[in-house]
């Protein structure tokens, strides 16, 4: 057996499948994109056989006729978006709905003024919110009827992209990591599978969801059709937890933030059950062997995706490189500031009605202002979610960032100053891929744990200190908490 890691890193935009040596090196990528549906306003779909299609084109395509080496895959992934299919089939039966989808706002809201959501929040660290995964299960059960059907005959498979994937790779293996699981609101934090009181609260029938596994481990194996041999499934996790273990964020009170289509911030806890009074959000990191780990999270919707609206929507930028050169082309913003609550936001307001605002604007406002505003809006987001963290007894001491945009140097000093806190950028960026292989070399037994890999596999970092005048940073914020009051 070889001591290669194939990792797959099925995001929201795109399908990647990424080859990692035993040492953290990246050996080969192969990306696809994925096609965004948008057949109403809030709504965002995608379709399961596409990301299937493509995801194993990227695989087999990366693996080459190298397969030997793979010692195992990891697979990370967008979290709370809904898959539907036919158990006996194989074949989806409608579109998935992605985590961005907003159409269970009226749901959400009858469930909260029911009272019902200080107890699903206690049981699963989660809020009533459209993001996750239960009431898109339950959409899908009331509008849709080939669902309906798989439901009355008990064909019907739920799941999430892990889950989707994990069953076509294995040839019909309905299992989804505890992580991804956590993400649903039909797990308890301290529950080993889903629970019978909240699938009966939503109206998801338990028959179709899938068993809950580790999220690094012997999970399954590939049929061999795929890649010519049987090949051992090590790790399963949900991308914002990849990324955190990537960054070895592993200790208690430590903390990353991942800036890509939205951008996710977690700390970790410990073996300590995440408990918010400031909404945010309590999530599984990790679990092996039946035992977890926690992390507490924020998580804001639009983050990157702020860019490419300015980019394919308003024109203003014809690549997402040029912000960086745009901002430091003048000295501030000139008043503008932007609210980027395209679909509502997120922690810690939750607040899935808002909508985004662009103010400030004068005739001396042009392109430049407004991708620096737009780029200013991350830290804004950022020092929101600080405090909220702080209040609820995690402060962070630094921030280890990643993700596409953390690429863009002006942006990573912004964070800085306006956190006031030391920033920390790994020299190797995809660290939601990192934290996949790491977690499949754990579980193939290339290494004892997942402290040991994370010091043979990362690389180097580098850091950026706060460099800003205070007076300058409250004004920053005022600007940003009148623009927000407006949204």
């Amino acid at each position: 057996m070889g001591e290669n890691i194939l990792v797959i890193d099925a995001g929201t935009t795109s399908t990647r499948a990424m080859v990692f040596g035993a040492d953290g090196a990246l050996l080969r990528v192969a990306r696809a994109e994925l096609t965004q549906h948008y057949s109403r306003p809030g709504w965002v779909e995608h379709d399961a056989a596409e990301i299937w299609a493509r995801t194993l084109a990227c695989a087999r395509e990366a693996v080459g006729e190298d397969e030997a080496a793979i010692a195992a895959i990891g697979i990370a992934n967008q979290r709370e978006t809904v898959v539907a299919w036919d158990r006996a089939s194989g074949e989806p039966l409608a579109r998935a709905i992605v985590w961005q989808d907003r159409r269970t706002a009226e749901l959400c809201a009858e469930l909260k003024a029911a009272g019902h959501e200080p107890a699903v929040q206690a049981a699963t660290g989660l809020l009533l919110d459209p993001y996750f995964s239960a009431t898109k299960m339950r959409w899908l059960l009331d509008n849709d009827g080939q669902v309906r059907a798989a439901a009355e005959s008990r064909r019907l498979a739920f799941g999430t992209v892990e889950s989707w994937l994990a069953f076509k790779l294995t040839g019909g293996a309905h299992i989804s990591d505890a992580s991804n699981a956590s993400r649903t609101l039909l797990l308890r934090l301290d529950g080993a599978q889903f629970d019978a009181g909240l699938c009966e609260l939503f109206g998801v029938p338990i028959s179709a969801l899938p068993k809950v596994v580790d999220t690094h481990g012997m999970l399954g194996e590939t049929d061999p059709q795929w890649f010519g041999r049987a090949i051992p499934i090590c790790g399963l996790i949900g991308d914002q937890q990849s990324a955190t273990v990537g960054q070895g964020c592993l200790a208690p009170g430590e903390t990353k933030a991942t800036f890509g289509t939205g951008a996710f911030v977690l700390t970790t806890l410990g073996e300590a059950l995440p408990r918010s009074a400031n909404r945010l959000l309590g999530t599984v990191l990790t679990q092996a062997g039946g035992g977890r780990s926690y992390a507490l999270e924020g998580s804001v919707f639009v983050a990157g995706s702020l860019v490419q609206w300015l980019r394919d929507s308003l024109g203003v930028i014809s690549s997402s490189a040029e912000t960086e050169a745009l901002a430091r082309s003048i000295p501030d913003s000139g008043g503008v500031t932007i609210v980027p609550a395209l679909s509502g936001l997120g922690a810690p307001h939750w607040r899935p009605e808002a909508r985004g605002v662009i103010s400030g604007l004068s005739f001396a406002s042009g392109r430049a202002q407004l991708a620096r505003a737009a780029l200013e809006a991350m830290a804004q987001q950022m020092h929101d979610l600080a405090a909220a963290f702080a209040a609820d007894g995690a402060p962070w001491r630094a921030l280890r960032i990643d993700g596409g945009m953390s690429a863009n140097d002006w942006m990573a000093q912004d964070l800085a100053d306006v956190l006031d806190l030391p920033v920390e950028r790994p020299d190797f960026v995809e660290t939601t891929a990192l934290g996949a292989a790491l977690c499949a070399a754990v579980g193939a037994g290339l290494y004892p744990s997942l402290n040991a890999a994370a010091a043979a596999m990362r690389g180097a970092a580098r850091g950026f200190a706060p460099a800003m005048d205070r007076a300058v940073r409250e004004e920053r914020m005022a600007r940003w908490r009148r623009a927000l009051a407006g949204a």
